[in-house]
């Protein structure tokens, strides 16, 4: 078991595209809180086209308002070339990219299918390590697809063979709509490791069918390192039905800390983090930590 796990906060961007559009000041504060738990990466904005994700329209507007706490590392999604322009221009160094495993969703999500995508992306790798920026692909709907089913695992190794030749800096892996298990999770990490043994990985879990930290758990033993997570548990996919909200960072935070595994994070300023994402939002957030309380143990 690792002593210590990366944890990249992705609320302000994946939590909120998923959301009614909330006040520009609302994204700010939240994203400063953030940066005052101790956690070292925030996802911080999308840089897309206000048509396709309205939610992320003022993204220009939040980076430029928003505290860079030292020590943090702040990232930025694009969906094409333009976009990682825009993302290179406001100053970003690590930028992410997103291409579905399966063609369906990915049709849904961008209108190309997925062998479009990954030649579009071997471009815009280029394009930002020219800039000086790193490129990290994620691959969406590994462990499954609400359209297409099932995802083979070696169809995921396809694409991140594929994404390594081009350049890729680090691959990350989303579980989209909640499909994955910790046997889909072994299977997945083992395919990829057994060809590709030095790229760094990352693990993007959602709790729809409440497995995630099941999953968590499974690629800690698997060595894994990186994790995504997302305050009160917000999140979801617009492209993708029935899909709930990401894994909660701060019930993410409770269990590793229980079990001895560092992350860096306070998790009472975490949970005050957590109160303001809900009350930004409007709505309860499915965190069960935030509901019990910062010092609530598990006893039998």
């Amino acid at each position: 078991m690792p002593g210590a796990v990366s944890i990249r906060e992705v609320g302000p961007r994946d939590g909120l595209q998923n959301e009614e559009p909330v006040p520009t000041e609302g994204k700010v504060r939240l994203l400063d809180l953030l940066a005052g738990t101790g956690v070292r990466r925030i996802e911080a904005v999308s840089f897309v086209h206000p048509k396709a994700i309205p939610q992320m329209a003022d993204a220009d507007q939040v980076w430029a308002r928003a505290t860079r706490a030292p020590g943090v590392r702040y990232s930025a999604l694009v969906p094409n070339s333009k976009g990682a322009q825009r993302a290179l221009a406001a100053g970003f160094t690590e930028i992410e990219v997103v291409v579905s495993a399966s063609d369906t969703h990915n049709r849904r999500n961008v209108n190309r299918s997925t062998a479009e995508s990954l030649d579009d992306i071997a471009g815009l790798i280029a394009l930002l390590h020219e800039a000086g920026a790193t490129a990290e692909v994620i691959v969406a709907t590994s462990f499954g697809c609400p359209y297409e089913g099932d995802v083979d695992p070696a169809r995921v190794a396809g694409i991140v063979d594929r994404v390594v030749a081009d350049g890729a800096d680090r691959v990350a892996f989303g579980d989209t709509t909640g499909m994955a298990t910790p046997r889909r999770v072994r299977e997945l990490v083992t395919a990829v490791r057994n060809r590709q043994p030095d790229i760094p990985v990352l693990l993007h879990f959602h709790n729809t069918r409440g497995t995630a930290l099941a999953n968590l758990l499974t690629a800690l033993d698997l060595g894994v390192t990186e994790y995504d997570a997302s305050v009160g548990g917000l999140g979801g996919c617009p492209y993708a039905p029935g899909a709930s909200g990401n894994v909660a960072t701060e019930e993410v935070v409770h269990m590793l800390h229980d079990m001895g595994v560092e992350t860096g994070v306070d998790l009472d300023a975490l949970l005050e983090a957590a109160a303001f994402a809900e009350r930004l939002v409007g709505r309860e957030l499915p965190s069960g930590v935030l509901r019990a309380g910062p010092r609530t143990r598990l006893t039998s």
